[in-house]
């Protein structure tokens, strides 16, 4: 294994400064990030250094099971060695060299029995701790019940001001229904009198005229069986006498 530069001398960040003291190993460290651009450039960052990479940051537990394997000058990442032991350990579980490198810190109770607790990965040189699924979806919760009430605040707002135009439209129909009705008032009073000052100045309408003496108009009766008379016994055409005599007759000398 090649050498690296001994952790105890110190982690620089990215802008050459001392390192603030870091957190214990396990909380909750999503919020930072860890980068050694001066490692970066003197090593190449592959499946054989990564580890000694990742041992520099703030997320490295001294006393797991790969820092008694480094002290043993064996390779911290030999699962045939960490597989046979107890206690706090990191694994490589994936990796893309040399973009992305995902590190589990587990437990092992047993060489086949083991518990997940946290993931860490690399890209492109620079750690993070990833973070749980119970946050992922907290935060998501949380993201969308803010935009559901912004939403709700946004409506509710919205119909306010729908209601206020509302009950001013009202008010006005209602004033103006109640001037509508007050002139149409004046206005069948004002016909009403110009109906009656024309009705005084006409003459009066001329009485109906009587029927001619004598004059009797049928019974509907009679006029029903005289048309029925009519139809059940139909009369011969007349002849005109002067017209129908036969041929003409000479007189004989």
């Amino acid at each position: 294994m090649a050498a690296t530069p001994n952790p105890a001398m110190g982690n620089a960040n990215m802008d050459g400064g001392a390192p603030p003291t870091p957190p214990l190993p396990g909380t909750d460290m999503t919020g930072i990030c860890f980068r050694d651009q001066l490692w970066l450039n003197t090593y190449p960052l592959d499946r054989n250094l990564v580890f000694d990479y990742f041992a520099l940051s703030p997320f490295y537990e001294w006393t797991c099971n790969n820092e008694q394997l480094r002290l043993r000058s064996i390779h911290p990442l030999d699962m045939s060695n960490l597989s046979k032991m107890t206690g706090t350990e990191y694994v490589l579980s994936e990796a893309m060299e040399p973009h992305l490198f995902v590190i589990r810190k587990q437990k092992r109770d047993g060489p086949e029995k083991v518990t997940p607790m946290l993931t860490y990965y690399i890209l492109d040189g620079s750690i993070y701790q990833a973070p749980q699924l119970c946050n992922v979806f907290a935060s998501r919760l949380g993201r969308a019940l803010h935009y559901i009430s912004k939403a709700f605040n946004t409506t509710a707002s919205k119909l306010e001001k729908i209601g206020y135009v509302d009950a001013e439209n009202e008010a006005a129909a209602s004033e103006s229904k109640a001037n509508k009705e007050t002139i149409d008032f004046k206005e069948i009073k004002r016909v009403d009198h110009i109906l009656t000052s024309l009705r005084r100045k006409l003459p009066p309408a001329p009485p109906a005229p009587d029927f001619a003496v004598g004059y009797a108009p049928p019974s509907t009766a009679e006029g029903e069986k005289g048309s029925e008379n009519q139809q059940a016994d139909p009369q011969p055409a007349t002849v005109d006498p002067i017209i129908d005599q036969g041929p003409s007759k000479r007189m004989k000398l």
